[in-house]
């Protein structure tokens, strides 16, 4: 079996909970190809006494089938187990086949895509519930995984179940997307060797999806990749975006129509300027589309500073999404040398800044580490001021208000090389510092931070200016 890189403190939650006395109820969720299953069976490979996965669409009868296949395998028979007619009997064949060895051993039992085994009348979920109340709970040697793609489905029938599940979940384990460190690491482990800026292109692009990044192939440029994964066809992903969602969701065109909206919005949106861009209800719809959609990793959510709830800004902030509907949707051109060419057009400045500040989001700990303020209570968010009445408007791109009574304001540039703050530039960053202390008049010292790929250019311009600087180094730290 492939060796399991980073995953570190989910694998040490997942161990405890082996070793554990008593019944443990788990349940992971996190987006398509982000390695849920890979993590559960390097973890549990040598408890693992039973594991089953659902089937996308498949109704009840072919999902007993399955079932019946898997506990055949499970107990090492030659004879085909007959297949049962209801879950209910269903769970009373694995009950008797755990009867055997639970007692004697930890044992581990897996259930993968659990929402899909759910299907419509089937009373799936009211049969695990029955088997984990009156069998599974009991045997302190057993471990029940449940496991889906599907997380707002996860969490409103398991974790937030007001039935025979209510309060039921032992572990709650939401899987989110490698980071740059984990994706450095994994990488390496393939035998793939790439300096910093080549793998940050790459995870502005694929993100930190470890099925994805399994496409990268040993002594390639990030440019051949993305050509290779992209813009071929027979490319990976070429053709996920509407598998990836429909995958995840019902209706899935609600969603997609969210995420193209805000696609167009760099900055973010607020709920009422999607439901106005998108013609969406103004009720419960709307809300279960975005919690979905965060839950799931595409989007971040973040209450503008000072602000209250009701003026939350959206944003979208999973980088093949991004990228998929900035460049491979739109693309008449396929093959070797697509992405090169692309990159060299007006539009890869705008969409490069985006990605990049997309990355840092999802950076943020890294961030406030590298600035020595890891250990201070701070609350990151977002910041603008629509010019109005001759007023200049400002937009901060990343604002981190420090228990310390300081603030730093982070402007992310994105470059091939050092970024060279100009004169015009300087007077930007002041006139945006200054409006800022004008609306908002913090009690606090405010600081200018840049964040860039290979830092800031001393000059006379930066001087003075910038009080501190990061590299992309220390979002892989």
């Amino acid at each position: 079996m492939e060796q399991l890189v980073g995953r570190t403190e989910e694998k040490k939650i997942l161990e405890n909970a082996l070793s554990n006395a008593g019944a443990e109820l788990i349940a992971m969720y996190g987006r398509r190809r982000v390695g849920k299953t890979f993590l559960i069976k390097s973890v549990f490979e040598k408890q693992l006494a039973f594991e089953f996965s659902g089937v996308h669409n498949a109704n009840k009868k072919e999902q007993l089938e399955g079932f019946s296949i898997a506990l055949q395998k499970a107990m090492g028979s030659s004879l085909k187990l007959a297949i049962p007619e209801s879950w209910i009997a269903a769970f009373q064949l694995l009950e008797s086949y755990l009867d055997t060895i639970v007692k004697k051993k930890k044992v581990v039992v897996f259930f993968d895509e659990f929402p899909w085994l759910n299907t419509h009348k089937s009373g799936f979920l009211k049969a695990f519930e029955h088997f984990w109340n009156s069998y599974a709970s009991t045997c302190p040697n057993l471990k029940v995984v449940i496991c889906g793609s599907a997380a707002s489905w996860m969490i409103q029938n398991v974790v937030n179940n007001r039935g025979g599940l209510h309060n039921r979940v032992s572990i709650r384990m939401r899987l989110i997307p490698f980071t740059l460190t984990e994706t450095e690491a994994y990488l390496k482990s393939r035998s793939v060797n790439l300096d910093r800026y080549q793998i940050l292109q790459l995870y502005m692009v694929l993100g930190g999806i470890p099925q994805y990044l399994k496409a990268v192939q040993p002594g390639q440029s990030a440019t051949q990749i993305i050509d290779q994964v992209c813009f071929t066809k027979h490319g990976q992903l070429k053709d996920e975006f509407n598998k990836l969602y429909a995958s995840l969701f019902d209706n899935a065109s609600h969603h997609i129509n969210v995420v193209r909206a805000l696609s167009a919005k760099s900055k973010g949106m607020t709920r009422n300027e999607i439901i106005e861009v998108t013609g969406l209800s103004s009720g419960g719809t709307t809300t279960n589309i975005l919690l979905e959609l965060e839950e799931s990793g595409f989007i971040h959510s973040y209450i503008p500073f000072e602000k209250e709830l009701k003026e939350t800004v959206f944003r979208l902030t999973d980088e093949y999404s991004i990228f998929y509907l900035k460049y491979i949707e739109k693309s008449r051109a396929v093959g070797a040398g697509t992405w090169m060419r692309l990159s060299e057009t007006s539009s890869w400045k705008s969409w490069s800044g985006y990605a990049f500040e997309a990355v840092c989001f999802k950076h943020i700990s890294q961030i406030k580490s590298a600035l020595g303020i890891a250990s201070i209570y701070t609350e990151e968010s977002v910041w603008r001021f629509i010019s109005k009445k001759g007023q200049p408007g400002a937009q901060i791109d990343l604002l981190l208000d420090r228990k310390d009574y300081c603030i730093n304001i982070c402007e992310i540039k994105f470059s091939t090389g050092q970024f060279a703050i100009t004169k015009k530039y300087s007077e930007e960053l002041v006139q945006k510092k200054t409006v800022f202390i004008a609306k908002v008049k913090p009690k606090k010292t405010v600081f200018i931070t840049m964040i860039t790929t290979y830092g800031v250019v001393p000059n006379v311009y930066s001087k003075g200016i910038v009080q501190s600087e990061l590299t992309m180094d220390a979002l892989f730290d």
